[in-house]
């Protein structure tokens, strides 16, 4: 919270998360009005964020750091603990890892075409391509809207895999 006197006008910033409000008046009115918002908005904040799904670079890459890595070549799965992945897991990690390089400002874009996760998963070109169609069937993942025949993870995509990885025997995950 930033606050200024000017002459008898008080200017006071709040910012929780995404939200920002500000008052200015008299330093009665703007009391007032900060504490009527601190008693009302922030429950309200808090209830959202238990209820709101997002995952952060800082997220992915906590979570997954034993299982990607990003080489010079691309993201790519280097799979440090031996669990064992089914041909979907593969494919969603993929994708999460293409993510995280994304956000880290390592390529341009995190879609990728299924022959790049063919080549990136080293799995059979048919059996990526069905496995790619039953995620995106599930909701698991995304094609581009932009370019077609370009896959991306999605929010419940990241959950799934989670989840998944986090039930896996040798799996130290914590699920999110």
């Amino acid at each position: 919270m930033d606050s200024t006197i000017q002459g008898e006008n008080v200017h006071v910033s709040i910012t929780v998360g995404d939200v920002r409000v500000q008052f200015s008046g008299s330093a009665d009115a703007v009391m007032t009005s900060v504490i009527n918002f601190v008693s009302k908005q922030l429950p309200s904040i808090d209830l959202a964020k238990r209820i709101s799904l997002n995952y952060s670079v800082t997220e992915l890459i906590e979570t997954y750091s034993d299982l990607v890595k990003i080489t010079p070549e691309g993201p790519r799965i280097i799979n440090d603990t031996q669990i064992k992945l089914s041909d979907k897991e593969l494919i969603a990690l993929q994708l999460v890892a293409s993510r995280i390089a994304k956000e880290l400002g390592k390529i341009a874009d995190d879609a990728l075409q299924v022959s790049d996760i063919q080549q990136a998963t080293a799995l059979n070109p048919k059996s990526a391509s069905s496995r790619i169609s039953e995620l995106v069937k599930s909701g698991m993942v995304s094609r581009d809207s932009n370019e077609q025949g370009k896959y991306r993870i999605t929010t419940s995509g990241i959950h799934w895999l989670n989840s998944v990885i986090a039930k896996k025997p040798n799996s130290q995950r914590p699920t999110k």
